[in-house]
């Protein structure tokens, strides 16, 4: 059954002036390594350089949280901003400043690197971000982890699914960021959301991939 259109909405236009700008190293870290490569052959390399990024919360839990609907299933999204992408011009979207559709995530606290800790991250994540709390048991991993940018950091992303009541969301609390204050909550039709991707309107990889892995997912 066809899903009713639904209009593109774009995001707040929430604006970033920058007032100042240092190199500093407090969350994330830099490492350079010098490395040799030993190939299948045999054979090794001159001894090499390579610079990679670290931080104590590496890894990161993505929440898409849904519901049925006559038929069709939505999905909600948070409006977020990215001070690195405020620079950057998308041809699709010049005039977004890094203001971006997402689902929702947060990262992985240290002590909670194991299977049963991303379930009650992604809990966390999604009360915070959404204002639904669910049991832990109604979280349903969605795929495999993936490295969104293994050229640059080790991050993780773990995917997540929970079909939630519209009816018993609240009001969440978010975490205090200026970058989260009157941020917007949407809930398109999952169709749609997947159109505003392969329309370049969510510049967003991670939710690209989860609304795709939503998609093919069966209860």
């Amino acid at each position: 059954m066809p899903s009713t259109p639904y209009p593109y909405r774009a995001c707040p236009p929430i604006r970033l002036d920058p007032i100042e700008s240092a190199r500093a190293a407090p969350f994330l870290r830099v490492r350079r390594t010098t490395y040799r490569a030993t190939y299948p052959d045999g054979s090794r390399s001159a001894p090499f350089s390579y610079d990679e990024v670290d931080r104590r919360a590496i890894d990161a839990v993505v929440i898409a949280a849904f519901y049925q609907r006559m038929g069709a299933r939505h999905v909600y999204l948070r409006s977020a901003v990215r001070p690195p992408a405020r620079t950057r011009r998308r041809l699709e979207d010049p005039a977004a400043e890094g203001n971006l559709w997402e689902l929702p995530a947060g990262l992985v606290e240290p002590e909670e690197q194991s299977a049963s800790g991303f379930v009650a991250c992604a809990r966390r994540e999604l009360h915070e971000e959404l204002g639904f709390d669910v049991d832990t048991s109604r979280l349903i991993a969605l795929g495999p982890s993936v490295f969104p940018t293994p050229g640059l950091i080790g991050e993780m992303h773990h995917h997540f699914a929970v079909e939630v009541d519209p009816t018993l969301r609240r009001e969440p609390p978010l975490d205090g960021s200026p970058l989260e204050h009157l941020g917007e909550i949407i809930d398109p039709p999952l169709e749609a959301a997947l159109a505003w991707c392969r329309e370049g309107r969510i510049g967003d990889a991670k939710t690209e991939l989860g609304l795709r892995r939503l998609a093919e997912y069966r209860r």
